[in-house]
């Protein structure tokens, strides 16, 4: 039963990128296209990050993770170096979990 369900999102995946290579380029060239383009992946990063730190199964939580992403921002804010904001959001999330777990 599972072969149908791989076999089903095998063929859902090339058809989908048979679409988006079927796109004419007049809509490619277009600016709003580009724009909408650029910004997409920041879109599903911050979705993905928003998932992943303020949920745990089906429940929305605020706990360490909250606080390493914050720690995160603010090295952000100071422009640090992507692997100092890295380091900064795990040290902060550890830090936290140590002493209030």
């Amino acid at each position: 039963m599972i072969w149908y369900a791989v076999i089903a999102a095998c063929v859902g995946c090339y058809l989908f990128k048979l679409a988006g290579l079927s796109v004419p380029d007049r809509i490619l060239r277009d600016g709003r296209t580009r724009r909408i383009a650029a910004l997409l992946p920041v879109g599903l990063l911050v979705a993905l990050i928003a998932t992943q730190t303020f949920s745990q199964g089906n429940h929305l939580t605020l706990d360490a993770r909250a606080a390493g992403l914050g720690a995160a921002v603010i090295a952000l804010l100071f422009r640090a170096p992507f692997l100092v904001v890295v380091a900064v959001a795990v040290a902060t999330t550890a830090l936290i979990r140590l002493f209030l777990s």
